[in-house]
């Protein structure tokens, strides 16, 4: 199940505790629909884990994406959390603080039960 354009996609997984997202491009004022409708679409689990190894850009609309479905998850009483930023938008979470408000994991951390070990800030 996914979203598909040129500049941008996104895939989903879903499993009993965890949704899986996978987002791959650029996610600008262009793209950032795809990408906020794909995640807000994603079923409710305790986890949602946001694959961002695939994205090559984050903007400031991007970031704003991130902060509404943090907050629409955690309302549900969820958990959105962040693996393998790319170090371009590893540096966009520590610039604009976002890095300590989510969760930034590496997916090679990842246990059998979906845990990971956080990123150093």
């Amino acid at each position: 199940m996914g979203q598909h354009s040129d500049r941008f996609h996104v895939e989903l997984s879903v499993g009993d505790q965890v949704v899986d997202v996978r987002a791959v491009g650029e996610i600008d004022i262009a793209t950032v629909r795809s990408f906020q409708a794909a995640l807000w679409a994603a079923p409710a689990r305790p986890v949602l884990r946001l694959d961002l190894s695939g994205v090559r850009m984050l903007s400031a609309a991007g970031v704003r994406a991130l902060v509404a479905t943090h907050l629409r998850v955690r309302a549900r009483g969820g958990e959105l959390v962040l693996v393998d930023p790319d170090p371009v938008v590893a540096r966009v979470l520590r610039a604009t603080g976002l890095h300590r408000v989510l969760p930034v994991r590496e997916s090679a951390a990842v246990g059998a039960a979906g845990d990971a070990q956080l990123l150093p800030a």
